[in-house]
């Protein structure tokens, strides 16, 4: 059937698609301040080739054997005017058995193009990723707002049509999310302190977990994890920012993915002092139920169900499209670094902390800190904790999640766990921390 919707609507376009060509069931278009990814998914692999144009800048994506449909033309679509890369795209047909879609660019990049083998719902993808020559320094960028007194600057809106395919999105039409009816008598962050001068600045950096192609957890409404994780990060570093001595940095400010390692990494060139990675976990029974804080383990995980949840976490990766063949050797040494106990017990200190507060709030899956081979909490410098907010698989939870005051409630006592840490854990005086970077 869809082989043959896809003849019908190339017949439409002038071109008759033949019995070899690939049809294209979906593009999806994902900005970010990092990068812009471009998914083409099919039911079969695609051959492809990618170089680049000067005067003007354009990048050229030929497409061997594949139908010029819908799929392919309405890309053009799904380009956001705030797209930081990609200033539009042209899909047609180049010549007999090769489609060509020709991005006009905003800047010099540097692309990677790469396939992905069917995983968790999704086929075939051709994944075109776009990086700009250099790198943005996360660093630099909050120094520079923070000297002229800008607001941080907000991820690119994906434009209509960016979204996740419709087996893994949310559903359009169905229950809201619960809005309390209290909701305007929230508390609300108050407004930042002056900083002194010397006093010594504590980084905190937000992992908002999954997004883009990686949308985590489902629950049985429809909500997507990686929006729940979002929204709560968003609220937490509202909270860290009113501190005057707090700073918080988020990992992702939008709906696109970033590999594990690259959160990890993003911690670390922030010098950061905390990593806290926020999820809403699932499992296979829907009657569990309770929040969790795990922290990383070298000698194995403390439960089954710890070492399984962090299989599944660790499969964001599989999930959101990683180019394996890319030898990276920082992901080698975060994976594989095992020089990290101080940092664990660290870790351990923070989770209790945050526990004890989560405990207020919502059942305790465990009433300890658990620890597994979580891939995120690899960075062996800083202490590191992965917080499950609750379980989205347990409607009576996924509805809690859903809820602006429990999202606000669980940033509060995150908060109130991460002050707790370090009333008795202090940072290191500023005079210490130049002495042993």
């Amino acid at each position: 059937m869809q082989w043959l919707l896809g003849c019908a609507i190339a017949l439409l376009t002038g071109y008759t698609a033949h019995a070899a060509d690939t049809l294209v069931s979906s593009t999806r278009v994902w900005p970010a301040p990092d990068y812009t990814r471009v998914t083409i998914e099919s039911q079969q692999p695609i051959r492809h080739k990618l170089f680049n144009l000067e005067n003007p800048d354009r990048l050229v994506l030929d497409l061997e054997d594949v139908a010029l449909t819908a799929a392919l033309t309405d890309i053009a679509g799904k380009i956001s005017a705030e797209d930081p890369y990609i200033k539009g795209v042209r899909a047609g047909r180049f010549k007999p058995g090769t489609i060509r879609l020709v991005f006009d660019l905003k800047a010099k990049v540097k692309p990677e193009a790469f396939a992905l083998a069917p995983i968790a719902g999704y086929g075939h993808r051709l994944v075109l990723d776009i990086y700009p020559l250099t790198p943005p320094d996360p660093l630099l960028a909050f120094l520079k707002r923070r000297e002229s007194g800008q607001p941080e600057t907000p991820a690119a809106t994906p434009a209509p049509g960016s979204t996740s395919p419709p087996e893994l999105a949310a559903p359009e039409v169905g229950p809201p999310p619960v809005v309390a009816k209290n909701e305007s008598s929230a508390p609300k962050p108050a407004a930042r302190a002056t900083r002194p001068a010397s006093e010594r600045l504590i980084t905190i950096a937000i992992d908002p977990g999954h997004g883009g192609e990686d949308p985590g957890a489902r629950g049985r409404s429809g909500t997507l994890e990686k929006n729940i994780t979002l929204s709560i990060a968003q609220k937490l570093k509202e909270r860290i920012e009113t501190e005057p001595n707090m700073r918080a940095v988020l990992t992702r400010d939008g709906d696109f993915f970033i590999p594990l390692h690259m959160r990890v990494e993003k911690a670390r060139r922030v010098r950061a002092d905390l990593f806290v990675s926020i999820h809403a976990d699932a499992f296979v029974k829907p009657s569990a139920n309770g929040s969790s804080v795990f922290a990383l383990s070298e000698r194995g995980a403390t439960s089954v169900a710890a070492r399984w949840l962090a299989k599944q976490e660790n499969d964001a990766d599989l999930i959101g499209g990683v180019n394996l063949g890319i030898k990276d050797p920082y992901l080698k040494q975060t994976l594989l670094d095992l020089s990290q106990t101080a940092s664990i017990n660290d870790s351990l200190k923070l989770g209790k902390a945050v526990l004890q507060e989560m405990g207020g709030i919502n059942r305790l899956h465990k009433n300890y800190v658990e620890q597994a081979g979580f891939a995120v909490l690899k960075a062996p410098d800083i202490p590191s904790i992965l917080i499950e907010t609750a379980f989205i698989s347990n409607p009576d939870e996924e509805r809690k999640l859903r809820d602006p005051v429990y999202q606000n409630k669980m940033a509060d006592a995150i908060f109130a766990g991460i002050k707790r840490y370090f009333s008795k854990n202090p940072p290191l005086a500023p005079e210490k921390v130049a002495n042993n970077p």
